[in-house]
């Protein structure tokens, strides 16, 4: 594997500005990467070669120019196959889309191209995005990198695995109950879901209108904020599209947390955790004090129904966005997405709007824990990555659920709220299976998470990334 495909965006860029790498170089060795191994990782749908090396070619002729666009100039990314994407094929991760192009870009796209950035493919998804597990596609499930027979995580499973192991630089997800943060977590990569409405939804195929989320998964922080940087914009078209203030999400990397407030909620978080989760995420915390920053236990009131709030936001706008597929197209769905959409007609008018006073309720129960601090710290799964194809799970108290509830138990509460939330890597367990810990932060306070993120990063840089080179070596 040539050497530079294990660099970061932010240091591979340096060298792509100065002339010492080719966009066209780093293209073509990713798509030989991807030749080699993705039969393994199934991470892809669709591969954009010819037009990647093309616009490789011109963005190379632009930079010899002198017309450098920033950081993301000549650097390939995967986008999730429910991202529009003008010319490339767009499939949802279902029969019925098998063979939709669409005429446009997302919105979101366009201000990747418009920086510099390359779409090497699409990155495979849980069918319409609609499961935690990532193994319910029309081309079949996603493999975790770190061992095949595990699942990704989804439904942006295809994005995380492809980023962790090497195939791209970052990639796009979209989040609705955790779909950026439960793949980076299982991936072992880092993961944001943003505040609501700062990145445009347009031309991202709905799941839930008022849940959805698009984020970046990357190997690094500072990547995901260079990704961040460039995606956040002011949507006329989209009425959830928020107006803020424009700002550099790498202005705090570096900046130490020493005085810093962590709240650790004393329940639900912390309850049902895998024990090697748990030991993993101690770490963290005990870095974080060592650094300096103030840990102290606080009372996040997670009610049950707050879970039932999203849930029911989610089933009823998802059974919306689908209905005519589901009359129009009866055979074509996976037996149990398609279940999972019927749900959404027993919802019931009253409760709909119960559900949506209980969302502000929430707001106002995270928004009081963070009053005294400037970050939450929480596990972002509470269980080891599962066998592909599982769908029960027992707690320690011997009670079995569906998978799906207890994979987006950590991360649908701040879906609900629309607070950013970033998963970013913090071990591994005695199998050798990432771990991932999730920070929340105030509305529009990203900056923040990014730099607590970046000082955990500095200290376990080396752990994380000598065991995923090692494992990707030997895919």
């Amino acid at each position: 594997m040539n050497e530079f495909l294990f660099k970061d965006i932010h240091r591979l860029a340096k060298q792509v500005k100065k002339g010492e790498i080719s966009p066209v170089q780093i293209v073509k060795s990713a798509l030989e990467r991807i030749k080699k191994i993705d039969s393994k990782l199934n991470t892809f749908i669709t591969i954009n070669g010819k037009q990647a090396i093309a616009d490789a070619k011109e963005m190379e002729k632009d930079i010899k120019k002198g017309n450098y666009k920033g950081p993301l100039h000549g650097i390939p990314l995967g986008i999730k196959d429910n991202i529009f994407t003008k010319n490339i094929k767009t499939t949802m991760g279902s029969e019925i889309y098998r063979d939709f192009t669409p005429a446009k870009n997302a919105f979101v796209i366009d201000r990747l191209i418009h920086a510099g950035a390359i779409i090497i493919g699409k990155n495979n998804t849980h069918q319409f995005a609609y499961g935690p597990t990532g193994d319910r596609s029309h081309v079949g499930p996603v493999h975790n990198p770190f061992n095949t027979m595990k699942m990704s995580g989804g439904s942006s499973g295809g994005s995380a695995a492809a980023v962790s192991a090497y195939l791209c630089y970052g990639s796009l997800g979209t989040d609705t109950g955790g779909s950026v943060r439960v793949p980076a977590s299982f991936c072992g990569v880092v993961g944001m879901k943003p505040t609501f409405g700062s990145i445009s939804n347009r031309g991202v195929y709905p799941l839930s209108w008022s849940l959805d989320h698009v984020g970046p998964l990357t190997r690094s922080i500072t990547d995901n904020a260079l990704l961040l940087n460039a995606m956040v914009a002011f949507d006329r078209e989209d009425p959830k599209s928020i107006q803020r203030k424009k700002e550099d999400f790498t202005r705090l990397l570096g900046i130490n947390v020493r005085g810093k407030k962590i709240g650790i909620p004393a329940t639900y978080y912390s309850e049902a955790i895998d024990e090697e989760i748990q030991l993993a995420v101690t770490k963290a915390i005990t870095i974080f004090e060592k650094l300096g920053a103030e840990v102290k236990r606080i009372n996040l009131s997670i009610s049950e129904k707050s879970l039932e709030a999203q849930s029911i936001i989610l089933k009823t706008e998802a059974y919306a966005v689908h209905e005519n597929n589901l009359k129009g197209y009866p055979d074509l769905w996976d037996v149990e997405v398609k279940e999972r959409l019927l749900t959404g007609v027993l919802a019931k008018g009253f409760e709909f709007a119960q559900a949506l006073r209980q969302r502000e309720n929430a707001k106002q129960e995270f928004n009081e824990a963070l009053s005294d601090c400037d970050i939450l710290l929480t596990p972002t799964m509470s269980i080891l990555p599962p066998e592909i194809g599982s769908r029960d799970t027992t707690s320690s108290n011997g009670d079995k659920s569906h998978i799906r509830s207890t994979i987006t138990r950590l991360t649908s509460p701040t879906n609900l709220t629309g607070l950013p939330s970033l998963s970013i890597p913090c071990g591994f367990s005695k199998d050798g299976l990432p771990i991932g810990v999730q920070l929340i932060g105030k509305e529009l306070d990203e900056a923040t998470l990014y730099q607590f993120g970046y000082a955990l990063e500095q200290e376990l840089d080396h752990e994380i990334n000598k065991k995923r080179n090692a494992v990707m070596l030997s895919l």
